[in-house]
């Protein structure tokens, strides 16, 4: 005899559902009030379920914290990016790219990047180790840029394919973003022009 599984769609709908309201009330009780001062019980309570749901359904705080960066850290914009990147054979436009892809990560997810992580960061070695990882892959995705200026032969001659990768990260990399836009107030259209501007004339050798 053959034993079916027994599966509900609006069961599953349901545990969709009480996840993203946990989600969102963790969201707005983290910028509210920081990390650390949130409790389970608060977002149980605001998300209007039960303390052992918030557990079974996305797990403690630093879980939470990971699910709410897991957005911010796989964009898609981020390999669209990359594609149209490897794909151009301009140096100018390649930097031009990634000034838009980085720009465009950072404003989607801005107020919890800006808000929560950068102004406030938690000091949870299982939320550092989410970060690290994500500053990590953000590095791998400017070495392919780096990789690709070498291929088009547009570094500066004094350049070195490792100090592009440095210089790339310096103007390119959050701490740039979260200066100008976060700490100055800079608009991020005038922020992207800036950073594009910068980058070229410190990388490229016709810039």
């Amino acid at each position: 005899m053959t034993i079916r599984k027994y599966h509900s769609p609006l069961r599953a709908q349901s545990a969709t559902a009480t996840r993203e309201a946990i989600l969102d009330s963790a969201h707005a009780l983290f910028l509210t009030q920081g990390y650390p001062g949130v409790t389970i019980g608060q977002i149980a309570e605001t998300a209007n379920v039960a303390v052992p749901t918030v557990y079974s359904s996305v797990g403690n705080k630093p879980k939470i914290l990971t699910a709410l960066l897991e957005p911010a850290l796989t964009d898609p914009a981020i390999a669209d990016c990359l594609a149209a990147v490897e794909a151009s054979d301009d140096p100018r436009t390649v930097i031009e790219l990634t000034a838009e892809g980085t720009r465009v990560t950072h404003e989607r997810h801005w107020d919890l990047v800006y808000g929560l992580l950068y102004r406030n960061p938690p000091g949870e070695p299982a939320v550092k180790a989410v970060l690290d990882k994500g500053a990590d892959d953000y590095v791998h995705a400017l070495t392919r840029v780096a990789d690709r200026l070498v291929t088009l032969e547009s570094l500066a001659a004094d350049v070195s394919h490792a100090e592009s990768v440095d210089l790339l990260w310096f103007h390119l990399g959050p701490h740039a973003w979260m200066t100008l836009v976060g700490e100055r107030g800079w608009p991020f259209d005038r922020a992207q022009t800036w950073i594009a501007h910068s980058t070229r004339r410190a990388l490229l050798q016709d810039w």
